[in-house]
């Protein structure tokens, strides 16, 4: 019989096989692996993330650019430049539903997280991982939006993201929320350079926060998702129909109820109409170039005291944009029109028919060909040398060199005083006066009213071939109204810190008034260029019942038109053309310039406290209907038009309504 098999003996150092983990205890393993893994990621994310966050101990700290507030010359308010903040505003002072205007539409769990939504977050991820190449969207919370505003940049970044939401948890740990919300609405951007809700109630509705509307509230509250395209001002409709979403959402939390809902839509919010109606925006970005190299860049808020007068600067706008739209038929694309006293005050500025499609100046930017407008600078040159009004003269062929003046018409006059061939603008005339005393004399007295152009000396000068800007044009006119003394043209009169120190005044070391035009050339000067309105190619230009003198212009193939004009102490140059410099259709000084003229002297001249002009009384009048002006043929291209009906001049819009 068989012994059994002894049992092998074990070997040295082999291991029993471990008991395979249930599936619970391999879960539980690998969550353990995975969770040490993650924290020690995460730590490094932090560590790399948070290296770079910025010094906390600054919360309160604002740094800001100072603001710049324009004044018109009665102490009213024409713009606001650079960044404006109010005292903060305890959160208990505002009416309870603006506070929750603000949660219902950009955190409405403000209250039940912990700095974070991760459901908001989630969301935001999915439509960045769909729309890549866009901007990202962050699902950021209040608390969010605060650490943002307060410590990071607006870089749209995963690190930026991180470094906003470490932030956010640091602030909900440190203070309430109702402390945060109360930050929150004191520092966040309303646009239109406003910080806080109470700056942003004084901007947009000249109102404290504390007596804003819910509708008033609705509208700032959905500025939240964007300033500029949501402005009341540059986009009211947007804006509109965001503050609509807004109340629906407040109805939706029981912040307001629906019967408030229906009574904000019942009225209208209005706009602070210096913002509403952006009135004299050429005219600041002018001025607002000249305050640094006045009293060097800006350390603190500034008032800056200007010449301008706000109800005549909206006339000029609207007498400007009105004329150019009716011209469009005949291609008039843009104009420009300056109006300054007899001390160089500048009253009305407008650069462009629409500051919001172009902000380029034309009415110191551009500079364009001044036509026949440059004529009085001829005449004056050779009264200086003793010719007068009445000295006969004749319209005939001329060539001086290889240049050949002619006339409008194609044809010639014959003899005709001299007060006639300006009246009539004539070319040969002009071109012969300007030969014969020089044209570096006529340069000279350009120069000397107020021309800083370059004047080029070839005999063309003559007929305006010479490039100036409206505002040139302006001021080299005003020693015809004003007794014969040089006026630059200036917007600044005072500059002064928020706290009434004055920086800057120009009455100051003002030097005394020089006199450019003597006697008796003055007056024969306005004699004749009352005629170019009385009977000239000025006629549409005429307002009943003043006394007006002015010039035409317009260059060949009717590229730039003019009219400059004046009364005793005020000056007014107009020009149209186009931007690209290509000609318009027959259009002449004496008409849409002319028109335009009119329309706001017609509004400005009753506000003002207007003199005859000064060098002797003014002739008869001529009645309206008084058929030489219309016989009259043109300038160069310049011809009489007639006179059209004149519209009322149109009253100050009142502030602009936003409905809902």
């Amino acid at each position: 019989m068989a012994k059994p098999k002894a049992p092998e003996p074990k070997r040295e150092g082999r291991r029993e096989p471990k008991p395979r983990r249930t599936p619970l205890q391999a879960l539980a393993y690998w969550t353990l692996v995975l969770g040490v893994w993650g924290l020690i990621f995460a730590a490094a994310v932090f560590a790399v993330v948070a290296s770079d966050l910025p010094d906390t101990s600054k919360l309160y700290d604002v740094e800001r650019q100072p603001s710049i507030s324009y004044l018109d010359r009665s102490g009213a308010v024409v713009a606001v430049r650079g960044s404006q903040y109010a005292p903060p505003v305890d959160l208990d002072s505002l009416p309870p539903y603006v506070p929750k205007a603000f949660v219902a539409i950009e955190d409405r769990w403000f209250y039940w997280h912990f700095g974070f939504n991760p459901w908001g977050i989630a969301r935001s991820q999915v439509y960045n991982l769909t729309h890549k190449g866009g901007p990202l969207r962050g699902g950021s919370t209040i608390t969010q939006q605060l650490a943002r505003n307060l410590f990071l940049t607006l870089d749209q970044t995963y690190k930026r993201k991180l470094q906003e939401l470490i932030l956010a948890i640091w602030l909900e740990a440190k203070f309430s929320k109702k402390e945060i919300l109360e930050l929150y609405l004191n520092r966040v951007y309303f646009g239109a350079g406003a910080y806080g809700i109470e700056a942003a109630s004084q901007r947009y509705f000249n109102k404290s926060a504390t007596e804003l509307t819910v509708g008033e509230a609705a509208l700032l509250a959905g500025m939240m998702k964007g300033p500029s395209r949501y402005s009341p001002v540059s986009a009211s409709d947007r804006a509109a129909r965001r503050a609509t979403i807004v109340l629906d959402e407040m109805v939706r939390i029981k912040a307001i109820t629906p019967e408030q809902r229906a009574e904000a839509f019942k009225n209208p919010v209005r706009v602070n109409p210096t913002l509403a109606n952006q009135r004299a925006q050429y005219f600041t970005d002018w001025v607002d170039d000249q305050v640094r190299s006045l009293v060097g860049e800006p350390t603190e808020d500034l008032v800056v005291e200007t010449t301008l007068d706000l109800p005549i600067q909206t006339s000029a706008e609207v007498a400007l944009r009105r004329g150019v739209l009716a011209a469009e038929g005949q291609k008039v694309e843009q104009g420009a029109l300056v109006a300054l006293d007899g001390e160089g005050r500048v009253r009305a500025y407008v650069g462009g028919i629409s500051y919001t499609d172009s902000q380029f100046d034309r009415a110191t930017m551009a500079r364009r060909q001044a036509g026949s407008a440059f004529k009085p600078f001829v005449y004056l040159t050779a009264v200086d040398q003793g010719r007068t009004p009445d000295l006969m003269v004749v319209d005939e062929p001329l060539k001086i060199g290889n240049w050949e003046p002619r006339n409008y018409t194609n044809d010639f006059r014959g003899p005709m005083t001299l007060q006639s061939a300006l009246a009539q603008s004539i070319n040969t005339v002009a071109a012969r006066l300007a030969n014969e005393v020089g044209t570096a004399n006529v340069a000279a007295t350009a120069r000397r009213l107020g021309i800083s152009s370059k004047i080029q000396l070839d005999p063309s000068m003559a007929l305006g071939a010479v490039e100036v800007s409206p505002l040139e044009m302006a001021q080299a006119y005003a020693p015809f109204a004003n007794g014969g003394f040089q006026a630059r043209a200036y917007g600044i009169e005072r500059i002064r810190t928020a706290d009434g120190r004055v920086l800057y005044d120009h009455n100051v070391d003002r030097p005394e008034r020089r006199a450019v035009i003597g006697s008796p050339s003055l007056q024969y000067m306005n004699q004749m260029l009352r005629q170019v309105v009385a009977a000239g190619t000025g006629t549409r230009a005429r307002v009943a019942g003043y006394d007006l003198a002015g010039k035409t212009g317009t260059t060949s193939d009717y590229r730039d038109a003019w009219f400059v004009g004046y009364t005793g102490g005020f000056v007014t140059a107009v020009w149209v053309g186009r931007d690209d410099n290509t000609p318009m259709r027959r259009v002449t000084g004496g008409g849409a310039p002319a028109g335009i003229w009119r329309d706001f002297m017609g509004a400005a001249l009753p506000r003002l406290n207007v003199q005859a002009i000064p060098g002797g009384e003014a002739p008869p009048p001529v009645p309206h209907d008084d058929p030489i002006g219309d016989l009259l043929s043109g300038e160069g291209v310049d011809q009489p038009q007639p006179a059209a009906v004149q519209a009322p001049p149109a009253p100050a819009p009142d502030p602009e309504p936003v409905p809902f």
